[in-house]
Order: C-alpha cells, then structure tokens, then sequence
C-alpha cells in the first residue's frame, strides 16, 4: 500500500448545519498564507494526499494546508437531502474561511467541480483569494432558455427518483473492490495508491459492505441552466494571479462529446484578469493522481511568489 510521507490531522468545525471534516497538514507558524485544497465531485479530502507528498518540505513547513470534505462527501456530515445546490459549497467555503481564516488571505486549489467553486468564489470574494490554482474546472456547455423547462423536468423526475429508490451508489464487497473500481476510473492509478484511496474514499457498513463516502443525491441534475455570461463576469472580478492547469487526455471534450471543447473554455479564460496556463503530459482528469510530482513542481513555484 502507498506509504504516506506526510499524515494529515482531522478535525471537525460546524458550518451552516453541517459539521465539517478538515484534514490539516503541517503545523506551521502562525500567520502564514493558508493554502486550501477543494477536491472535486464524488471524490474526499484524502485525495490531495500524494500532491500534498511531493510538495518540498521547506514549502510545507512556511504555511498551514488544510482540504475539507465537501457537504455530502468524505466524513463531513450534513443534513439529509435529495439533490445539492452549487451556491452552498461557496458559502460553506466563505463560512470555512471566516471560522479558521478572518481577515486573512489565502491561496485556494481547486480541482474539478472544486476548481469551478474557486473560480467563482474568487469572483464573489477576490479580496480573500492571494493566488488561486484551477485544476481542471473547466464549468459546463453553454445552455439555451428553451433547454429550460426540459431541465426541470429532469431535475423533478430524478428528485422523485431518490426519493423511491433507496438502494444509492453501489456497494463492494471489500476494499479491494473499491480499488479495482478506481482503478477502472482512472487507468493510470497504481495498485498501491488505489488500495491506499479505497480506504478514505469508501468505509464498511453494518451489512459487512462497502459503501461510497458521496450521497447518490450529487447524481441529481441542477435544475437551473448554466450562463457562459454569468460566469465570465465572475471571471473578471478575479484579482488574484490564475494558474489553470488541465491534463494533456483533453478529458473535457471526453465527457462533453462535442457539446463543449476545450478551446471553448480556453476562450472562457481569456476573461481572467491574470492568468497562466499549463499543461501536464501523461495524465488524466485525475491529474493530482497521475502526477503529482509534477503538479507540485508547478504550483509551489507559482503559490510562494510573493507579487500580487
């Protein structure tokens, strides 16, 4: 199994009904930038575990480094629902930041769906963003208004549909299938890291299986159609520097299947007031995965400049 260079320390804080669960790292000085990591949809904190390895040790021993389950996900425990709205997981950051950070700036990676909460977040809240780092969250195909009330109905059917079926994701017999599931996932993932990931990404139940740490309610479209317009205003309002990494699979067009191209959203970012961009070779959307070596070398070098 993955031998862990770095243990993380959990710890619990309650935040707008739910009670999160935060991994810290390190115990650095006081007053340090604060770096934050968001995973992304139906994936844990513990995830971050390997990047936050490959970091060098002066890096790590400057600044605290915390990742949180989101609500819904990991070991964070939120009231029962029947889908999930995307506005909470920027509030439930602005109330986690307000709790462990006021009045402090902090740099914030993102990756997925955790990249496209940075991204807005850093538009709503630009004053509390130092640096921030999108790791693939590369946000959703434009819409149009007549797709409206089809989305609704969807949105409808699916509720109705948690609400009658409670069988949720599907369970493993042990953690070994919680490996080979991720491994499936993610072609480039050693057996060593999957056994290592299986075992905070999933936990045994009374019936003597495993079952997924993410809510089935997450599968649940979003009612609410999602605006290009809206979000490249949000982009503007970004005053902190941008590094957007992506992986060279293009896995957008992959899961878009020509609905939305990666020149699209690279025409998106032209909005961000100051950005970067890289790209890591021989990787996948699990790219703090398949190489975190890599992604260290390229963020730490970006988040300890000292220019704004």
């Amino acid at each position: 199994m993955y031998q862990v260079l770095r243990e993380s320390q959990s710890f619990w804080v309650p935040l707008r009904g739910c009670r999160y669960h935060i991994r810290q790292w390190g115990t650095p000085a006081p007053g340090a930038t604060p770096l934050v990591l968001a995973h992304g949809w139906m994936d844990v904190a513990a995830s971050w575990q390997f990047m936050v390895d490959a970091l060098s040790e002066a890096f790590v021993a400057q600044r605290p480094i915390i990742a949180m389950d989101w609500r819904g996900y990991g070991l964070t425990e939120a009231p029962a629902t029947d889908s999930y709205w995307f506005p909470d997981y920027l509030a439930d950051l602005d109330a986690l930041l307000d709790a462990l950070y006021p009045n402090q700036t902090i740099d914030l990676v993102g990756h997925s769906m955790g990249g496209n909460v940075v991204m807005m977040y850093a538009g709503s809240r630009p004053e509390r963003i130092r640096r921030l780092v999108n790791l693939e969250g590369f946000g959703l195909a434009a819409t149009r208004p007549a797709q409206a009330p089809g989305r609704m109905t969807q949105w409808l059917d699916e509720v109705k549909a948690q609400r009658t079926d409670e069988k949720g994701l599907k369970p493993y017999a042990d953690a070994a299938g919680v490996a080979a599931r991720l491994m499936k996932t993610n072609r480039r993932l050693g057996q060593d890291q999957a056994d290592w990931l299986a075992q905070h990404w999933a936990r045994p139940g009374s019936d003597g299986q495993w079952h997924i740490l993410g809510d089935s309610a997450h599968k649940v479209i979003n009612p609410y159609l999602f605006h290009v317009e809206e979000a490249l205003a949000m982009y503007q309002r970004i005053s902190a520097p941008v590094l957007a990494i992506e992986s060279s699979d293009d896995s957008l067009s992959q899961w878009w299947k020509g609905k939305y191209s990666l020149a699209e959203f690279h025409e998106r970012l032209k909005s961000v007031p100051q950005l970067e961009k890289a790209t890591i070779e021989d990787a996948g959307h699990m790219l703090h995965h398949d190489q975190p070596q890599i992604l260290a070398e390229l963020i730490e070098p970006f988040l300890a400049s000292k220019g704004a």
